[in-house]
């Protein structure tokens, strides 16, 4: 059981959006009530409104009202944990007012954690848990998901950059007449190779435009499409990341692609010799 101060809990830390049952202010409003897990509740066949006996190690037995059911998304917790106000838990363990075993503490920069759990377990010699640490397996795994999700990204513009290439290398072969005309009459082979870089970025371009714009209409496609699981009680349909940062890291791809797989054919273009061509027609 914890105790918990539920103003500042749902302030921080967001407590209400997983309270599925029930209303949370009222382990502060009510005396002696208790906030169960969902999985816990369903153990004990209890709901919001029940009463339920807690047993202390000292062989008290407390009745506590059910205020509340409580869904964090980890199944393992909810059938586990449950919430009380500081004062309830103080009281069912025989402490004073004052005693306390745990204190979080929320940052603007989680990236700090780290080096503030230090600083702060040298500075009051206690055990500081950086959130970093208490996650580290969560964290590898969703490293390796992010990995993994980048390198198909990156693989598939690669394999659409080698399609341009050869578009536009056999472009190339069917324009050789053009070529030669345009030597004939004065172009150099540097404005060939312009020629041939602007129709590639053009693909790059216009691909890379009609793709985000498809992308992003799938997204909210699917995003309309109902998910529901225990594990996740917030979440009502299947979870779009719609960050910026994705559709431009998207189009700059798409443009450094066809950029290089127009650059190699296009540099090819501005060699051909406008006698060779002749000659071979």
């Amino acid at each position: 059981m914890n105790g918990i101060e539920i103003q500042n809990e749902g302030k921080l830390f967001h407590f209400n959006d997983y309270v599925i049952s029930g209303n949370s202010i009222d382990i502060d409003r009510l005396s002696n009530s208790i906030i169960l897990g969902n999985g816990l509740a369903d153990k004990l066949l209890a709901n919001v409104g029940d009463v339920v006996q807690v047993a202390t190690i000292n062989g008290e037995v407390f009745p506590l009202r059910v205020v509340g059911l409580y869904q964090s998304g980890i199944q393992d917790l909810d059938k586990t944990q449950s919430y009380a106000s500081i004062a309830t838990v103080q009281k069912l363990k025989g402490k004073p007012s004052n005693y306390i075993t745990d204190i979080q503490i929320k940052l603007n920069d989680i990236l700090k954690a780290p080096l503030i759990a230090k600083e702060y377990g040298h500075l009051f010699e206690i055990d500081a848990e950086d959130i970093q640490t208490a996650n580290a397996s969560f964290e590898t795994g969703s490293f390796v998901r992010t990995l993994i999700s980048y390198a198909v990204g990156i693989v598939l513009l690669i394999v659409a950059g080698f399609g341009i290439y050869n578009i536009l290398n056999m472009m190339i072969y069917e324009k050789m007449n053009t070529i030669a005309i345009l030597k004939a009459i004065g172009f150099a082979g540097r404005d060939v190779q312009k020629i041939f870089l602007v129709i590639a970025m053009s693909i790059g371009f216009l691909g890379g435009l009609a793709g985000l714009i498809l992308g992003f209409g799938l997204s909210e496609l699917i995003d309309q499409i109902p998910f529901k699981t225990a594990s996740i009680p917030s979440v009502k349909t299947y979870p779009i990341n719609y960050n910026p940062l994705f559709y431009v890291i998207g189009a700059v791809f798409s443009l450094i692609t066809t950029f290089l797989a127009g650059w190699f054919p296009s540099r090819k273009a501005s060699k051909v010799g406008t006698v060779v061509i002749i000659r071979g027609k």
